[in-house]
């Protein structure tokens, strides 16, 4: 079994920042792709940023240049750095890590960039 744990959203004031986490633990070893997703209310999830399990990274055009994807492997962790944050990018977001050919998805967090 691999669990997958966000955390960091919150509130934030527009131009703000903030810091996501994704860890993930369990029966998960080596490096494996990751994708950061988002789903605002009444909208379908949608893809925000990947990063490939030999460290290569994807950026959707709306957040690129704002947002920046990381990785420490040592920790199991892929971190979602986000910098001069919009109100349409109040979401949850979700962490999706494909170990093995399987997707395995974490709650989500909500973050809300509002004034």
């Amino acid at each position: 079994q691999v669990q997958v744990v966000e955390s960091g959203g919150g509130l934030v004031q527009p131009g703000g920042s903030l810091r996501l986490s994704c860890a993930a633990s369990g029966s998960i070893f080596g490096t494996y792709a990751v994708g950061w997703y988002r789903q605002a209310p009444g909208e379908q999830r949608e893809w925000v940023a990947g990063i490939t399990s030999g460290g290569s990274t994807n950026y959707a055009d709306s957040v690129k240049g704002r947002f920046t994807i990381s990785r420490d492997n040592t920790k199991n962790t892929v971190y979602l750095q986000m910098n001069t944050l919009k109100p349409e990018d109040t979401a949850v977001y979700y962490c999706n890590i494909n170990f093995r050919a399987r997707g395995y998805w974490g709650q989500g967090t909500q973050v809300t960039v509002s004034s």
